[in-house]
């Protein structure tokens, strides 16, 4: 692997250093990110890009001249909201807001797009590059906003990128087809009639029924989709009742339906729905299904997961290119822009050489620091390959 310190100069990366821990002790939810929007729009304007502008709420985007500018325009998108944790990390710079924190890396992602803006504002790609600061990533609705606003407009392609601390800071995870998952919202009410907790036969108990059916929307994926075939269902949330000698009226479940393709998807709808309603009608309850769709599944094409490779090996080693290894069923809102853009979506080490897995959105997740200066410098060189590459194609 590269030397870090030979990918950006050291006053950069004390800035970014900086710029990152301020962001990790003053974390906000999406849509909240007030003092962040602040914060990461004046690190921006000391650039001096040709525009400026505050976007979908309490996002940011800037232009970087290229040395063209005629040439397409590339994005690079980094998120910035944080999450509803209380954080357990023990760091120096640990979030100084009450059950919030940066527990999905956001901060080091907003940290290393600036870093790329300094990067392509020192040695411009051959058109121009939007650095775009995305709110709302964890609602699902942050990407949504941004192309509403029309920020992306004449934009050809879009880069972005996400830590992850099962690989090691300088592995770099550039590969085609679904790399994140689309991620569904069901809620099921079960309406029964309520009773004394001794005469429970004088009722409908919807807490029996809501245990059976726990039970059973597992058997949607062991049973109806193939081995091969990725899909979850979890049930995060039951509510029901108000006292232990009460059978209450209502059970309400909550969860999330993830799968990479159109097809399972559709069998995860399919499935909840008529499972529901059976295990309702088998314990003389009626079902409610409510299935709300978030993003769609992350598909990286095969031409920007190119260039994004191209990058990798020209600023790293060889072996900094590492696979997945494994399906990601987490979501990413990136997922929408794909669906109007061309672009890919890169995973980024972020475990130090002798540091422990930590999951994303647990109290005690952070990104390491070096983990920065890989993202920036690997984010502006693929809007440089990329730049050259779509200026060619057009030629």
């Amino acid at each position: 692997m590269a030397v870090l310190g030979s990918l950006l100069h050291p006053v950069l990366r004390q800035r970014l250093l900086t710029l990152r821990h301020d962001l990790h002790q003053h974390p906000e939810l999406s849509f909240k990110e007030e003092r962040t929007a602040t914060r990461l729009y004046d690190e921006l304007a000391a650039l001096g890009p040709a525009e400026l502008a505050r976007i979908a709420g309490t996002g940011v985007v800037a232009r970087i001249r290229g040395a063209d500018r005629g040439a397409p325009v590339v994005a690079v998108r980094g998120d910035i909201d944080a999450l509803p944790i209380q954080e357990e990390t023990g760091l120096g710079f640990r979030s100084e807001t009450p059950g919030v924190m940066h527990a999905c890396g956001h901060d080091v992602h907003a940290a290393w797009t600036v870093g790329a803006a300094h990067l392509l504002a020192k040695r411009p790609a051959r058109g121009d590059v939007l650095i775009l600061l995305q709110p709302g990533e964890e609602t699902g609705r942050g990407a949504p906003a941004v192309i509403e606003s029309g920020a992306l407009q004449g934009a050809a392609a879009i880069f972005g990128a996400h830590v992850d601390r099962r690989f090691h800071v300088g592995q770099v995870v550039a590969e085609r087809g679904p790399v994140a998952a689309a991620a569904d919202e069901l809620s099921i009410e079960l309406q029964g009639s309520g009773a004394h907790g001794a005469r429970p036969h004088e009722g409908a108990d919807p807490i029996v029924g809501a245990a059976a059916l726990v039970t059973a929307l597992q058997t949607i994926v062991s049973r109806q989709l193939g081995p091969g075939t990725p899909g979850v269902v979890t049930i995060g949330k039951l509510r029901a009742g108000t006292a232990p000698n009460i059978i209450p009226d209502t059970a309400r479940l909550e969860g999330t339906l993830r799968s990479l393709d159109p097809k399972t998807r559709s069998v995860l709808h399919r499935e909840v729905r008529r499972i529901a309603e059976g295990v309702a009608e088998a314990h003389g309850l009626e079902a409610r299904v409510s299935l709300e769709l978030g993003p769609p599944p992350l598909v990286n094409q095969s031409e920007p997961v190119e260039w994004a490779r191209r990058a990798v090996r020209s600023i790293l080693e060889d072996d900094a290119l590492v696979p997945m290894g494994s399906y990601n069923m987490g979501a990413e809102d990136f997922a929408f822009y794909l669906e109007e853009l061309t672009g890919c979506f890169l995973r980024i080490g972020a475990r130090e050489e002798d540091g422990e897995f930590i999951p994303a959105h647990s109290s005690r997740f952070y990104a390491a620091d070096d983990s920065i200066f890989i993202g920036a410098a690997v984010l502006a060189e693929t809007a440089r390959v990329a730049a050259d590459s779509l200026a060619e194609n057009s030629a």
